[in-house]
């Protein structure tokens, strides 16, 4: 009886000393802030840009070819996985997420508007948590929407080839598998620009020298391949595409290990982040 009564104590005092419904909560409250501020707020124009410029040339694209992608569908859909992985991927959703991330606190620091958030009683991993998802979501939807926009015109112009390959073909394996490479380049850089936000007060050079190390990764023994994010993402990709006479040939990660080895790797990430924002101090003046 005793025991019993000892137990039930131990895990009363573990929720008492774990308030979980108060940090969702909190996360939830700090998520739809940020998530108005992501999306409507001055520096948005610039991911929108981003974001809307591979739609955009895919137009220009099936205009200009729209008889050569109509002949050739099967040829079309091998240059568009070339753009995907070396435009939308590589470039587009690499930067959108390094300037959407980076400054869910660093440009609170230039604003100087982050010291209202530690002035809340709030646990600074909480904080954190709240922008990541509001950052992820935000960076979710704006390239989920360059992936379908981008493929859209590309089946438009296919027409009626596109079709058949949509729906008797690979076609709808590959949009799907499209959309989850972009989910999870999403998490994934989103995780590696949050800590370089918080880290350091100039984040634009750290930011070069991932995208330097991302883009040689062609380059890079097996070994090296594997300590990169653009190495797990590529290996998902529906059409592989040859990365040129110089390239380091390496076996593709399979799925069942490159998506939980992202998560994972996303989640320590963030925990390093949580230990940096709890010894943050705010130096305003010399920002």
């Amino acid at each position: 009886m005793s025991s019993a009564t000892d137990t039930a104590l131990v895990e009363k005092k573990t929720k008492e000393a774990l308030p979980w419904s108060l940090w969702l909560r909190q996360v939830g409250a700090i998520f739809r802030l940020e998530l108005r501020k992501n999306l409507w707020g001055k520096r948005a124009i610039l991911i929108y840009m981003l974001a809307l410029f591979p739609v955009l040339l895919m137009a220009l694209l099936a205009v200009v070819n729209a008889e050569d992608i109509r002949a050739n569908f099967s040829d079309a859909n091998e240059v568009y996985s070339a753009i995907y992985q070396g435009l939308i991927l590589r470039t587009v959703i690499f930067f959108g997420c390094a300037w959407m991330f980076m400054n869910l606190f660093r440009g609170e620091v230039v604003d100087r508007s982050l010291h209202y958030y530690f002035l809340c009683p709030v646990r600074r991993e909480v904080l954190v948590a709240g922008k990541y998802f509001s950052g992820l979501v935000s960076t979710i939807i704006l390239f989920l929407m360059t992936t379908i926009g981008s493929i859209f015109f590309i089946y438009l112009a296919g027409y009626p080839s596109s079709t058949q390959f949509l729906m008797n073909g690979p076609g709808l394996s590959q949009f799907f598998t499209y959309l989850g490479i972009t989910v999870l380049a999403c998490i994934g850089y989103g995780a590696v620009f949050l800590v370089i936000g918080l880290f350091f007060r100039n984040p634009i050079v750290p930011a070069l020298i991932v995208y330097g190390w991302e883009f040689i990764n062609f380059l890079l023994p097996p070994v090296l391949k594997k300590i990169s994010v653009i190495h797990y993402l590529q290996s998902l990709a529906p059409v592989p595409m040859s990365e040129g006479p110089f390239a380091v040939i390496a076996e593709p990660t399979p799925a069942w290990i490159a998506i939980p080895g992202l998560v994972i790797f996303t989640l320590i990430v963030l925990a390093l982040a949580s230990y940096r924002i709890r010894r943050m101090e705010i130096r305003y003046g010399g920002e």
